[in-house]
């Protein structure tokens, strides 16, 4: 009997033990489940996404060099833009696609930098967007009419990087194959359509020896441009052409009048460098035309956002100056991404040449 009493207390406490254990692991299910559907709300189809990594996964850099080499920390940051520390957008949804309209309402809420932030900036974590940075009424009012008299050049259309291509371009040909061949396209459509004579640089600046050399190429670029421009004082407008890189399941594409176009984003930088969480001037990389430069590509994303709703993505903000320094009307143009296609962004420059035409004109 006892011992028949001590096999019943081992089954009754074996199935308590399975209870249990069948209840531990239905609330875990359960709970994931419901954690699982909490993640997927909370990121809509419209949401932002960050990803980050490493930067000397790419380059070993010296932090104690910064100060001493700016133009090379410059350079460096900005060729793991869409690698470190990047945020794109994933395309809109339909809601988004309305005519901005610059109204006084409008102009009230552009004065708060977070509303900025939110519907017109991208910043990078390395700089920062400040109170006062931003003045929408004033840059809003700005002139950038351009002087059109006479048959010399306007505008300087170049590329820092050269060498960049489309998930078609086949490189091994000729420049005509990567961004150098959108901006001739560019070129001749303000020549043709809009009587605006361009001038277009064939330097390749990313390459030395015959061997591509992204690092040093905005150092030897500047030479080469300054002469440019020093030679040509007709030219009132300096566009440095590229395109992104971003992860492979992003393609910024959007249609216009019944072509696929490549997204186009404009590009500021504010030399301005975070240490140690607080904003410093970049030493060496000051820029005296940077609140034009701010005004003129707010000027190009307004009046892009009036004719072409989801033409552009949001403007990035940097640290550095890049090539922006050289003119008050410079604009540094991301055109798609390296998963676009060279029609797609050849078709942008359609849309992008009338933005253009629409601000200097």
């Amino acid at each position: 009997m006892g011992s028949q009493q001590h096999q019943l207390k081992k089954i009754i406490v074996q199935c308590l033990i399975g209870f249990f254990a069948c209840f531990i692991l239905s609330a875990f299910f359960v709970t994931k489940k419901t954690s699982s559907a909490l993640i997927q709300e909370a990121v809509p189809n419209t949401a932002e996404i960050k990803i980050s990594v490493p930067m000397n996964k790419f380059f070993q850099q010296d932090d104690s060099k910064d100060e001493k080499n700016p133009e090379l920390v410059q350079e460096i940051s900005e060729n793991v833009i869409g690698f470190d520390d990047i945020t794109y957008q994933v395309p809109e949804n339909t809601a988004s696609k309305t005519t901005t309209k610059i109204t006084p309402e409008l102009l009230k809420q552009m004065e708060n930098v977070d509303f900025l932030k939110q519907n017109y900036y991208l910043v990078d974590s390395r700089t920062a967007l400040l109170d006062g940075d931003i003045k929408p009424q004033q840059f809003l009012e700005k002139d950038f009419t351009i002087d059109n008299s006479g048959q010399e050049p306007k505008v300087l259309i170049f590329h820092t990087h050269s060498t960049e291509g489309f998930v078609d371009s086949d490189m091994s040909k000729d420049m005509s194959e990567g961004i150098w061949g959108v901006g001739e396209e560019l070129k001749n459509i303000l020549e043709k359509k809009y009587g605006i004579a361009v001038l277009h640089d064939t330097g390749r600046y990313d390459m030395v020896d015959g061997k591509g050399q992204i690092l040093g190429a905005y150092e030897r670029m500047e030479a080469p441009i300054q002469k440019i421009l020093d030679e040509n004082p007709s030219i009132q407008v300096v566009i440095d052409m590229h395109r992104d890189g971003l992860p492979e399941n992003v393609h910024l594409v959007t249609e216009i009048n019944g072509k696929k176009c490549a997204k186009i984003m404009f590009f500021n930088g504010m030399c301005r460098l975070n240490k140690d969480g607080v904003p410093q001037p970049t030493a060496g990389l000051s820029n005296e035309n940077l609140e034009d430069n701010l005004a003129f590509s707010l000027q190009m994303q307004t009046t892009a956002q009036s004719l072409f709703p989801d033409f552009t993505r949001r403007i990035y903000i940097h640290a550095y100056r890049y090539s922006l320094h050289m003119k008050p009307r410079s604009l540094l143009i991301e055109v798609g991404s390296q998963m676009n296609t060279k029609q797609e962004a050849i078709n942008a420059m359609t849309p992008l040449a009338e933005v253009l035409a629409s601000v200097i004109q």
